[in-house]
């Protein structure tokens, strides 16, 4: 198995396991109350801050890396939203061929 073909299998698996994990917690909790409670701690609030620092720095990879500026901009504005699916699935998809190339 090639480098890429390796890199893309683990980042469709972790996108997988990623959407089941969101399934299983819309199905257990509340998001209104998770929120309030993982915002009421102070660490809650620094992992909150690191994922959408994260997120914003996932963003401006793929307006960097991707030629195709729909799905730049797509993926750029759907990352609030839908988190680091985004992020894996383009990177599966789109960015590790590309990075790949860069060498």
């Amino acid at each position: 198995m090639s480098k890429q073909a390796g890199w893309t299998v683990a980042l469709i698996a972790a996108a997988l396991v990623l959407v089941a994990a969101i399934v299983w917690a819309s199905m257990t909790a509340s998001l209104a109350q998770s929120f309030a409670a993982t915002i009421a701690d102070p660490w809650g609030a620094v992992m909150l801050i690191d994922l959408y620092a994260g997120l914003l720095a996932a963003a401006a990879l793929i307006l960097i890396v991707e030629p195709d500026r729909r799905i730049a901009w797509a993926s750029a504005l759907a990352l609030p939203f839908l988190g680091n699916v985004v992020t894996l699935i383009w990177l599966a998809l789109r960015g590790l061929p590309r990075l790949l190339r860069r060498g």
